[in-house]
């Protein structure tokens, strides 16, 4: 099976995670789409987390009745921080009978080269990357060697929104409307338990 892994916090899942998820999964190239929740990303503080198993549900709760999105928490058993490599190299030992791919964001692409094995990623595995809103402010140009290479290919089609899960959190910790910018499981989640209030 063609396994195509979306690395994030999901801290929350929005439906800009889910519409990206959604297409690729419906890709001739691509049978299905892990969401692999991250417990710790190196590049970012987790003191800013939502704790680990309330995102592992909150996803799982997004993704119920998708038999193409699947909800992975392969990250939660390895060592930490977690490094995209050390996960691949795990899940390519534990699941021999799939292809694993890389879905990235232009703004990732950016600084790929500066990944924990980079080279190691580019060399063994497809990636993927979607383009992100140029009032993003990713000016710089990947480096050409990653850009060029073999193994990524840019996806022109996807539907691009401007969310983001920091700006979902600012509306929920100010108790503004996010009805639109979540699925209905995943509002009902976080109201339920009252997450990322003040």
């Amino acid at each position: 099976m063609r396994i195509c892994l979306f690395f994030g916090t999901f801290n929350p899942i929005h439906v800009g995670h889910l519409i990206i998820a959604n297409h690729m999964a419906q890709l001739s190239q691509i049978d299905q789409v892990w969401l692999v929740v991250t417990p710790h990303n190196p590049h970012k503080e987790k003191s800013t987390l939502l704790a680990d198993h309330l995102r592992l549900d909150m996803v799982r709760d997004a993704l119920y009745n998708t038999p193409n999105l699947k909800v992975s928490d392969i990250e939660f058993h390895l060592p930490k921080p977690n490094y995209t490599i050390s996960t691949l190299t795990h899940l390519q030992e534990k699941y021999p009978q799939h292809e694993f791919s890389l879905l990235l964001g232009a703004d990732n692409l950016r600084s790929f080269h500066k990944w924990y094995n980079w080279e190691q990623i580019i060399a063994n595995h497809r990636i993927y990357v979607y383009p992100r809103l140029k009032e993003e402010g990713l000016d710089a140009a990947p480096h050409p060697l990653i850009e060029q290479h073999v193994n990524i290919e840019f996806i022109h089609d996807v539907p691009i929104l401007g969310v983001s899960s920091s700006h979902v959190r600012a509306r929920l910790a100010a108790a503004k409307d996010c009805s639109f910018l979540l699925t209905e499981p995943v509002a009902k989640f976080i109201a339920d338990r009252a997450l990322y209030q003040k």
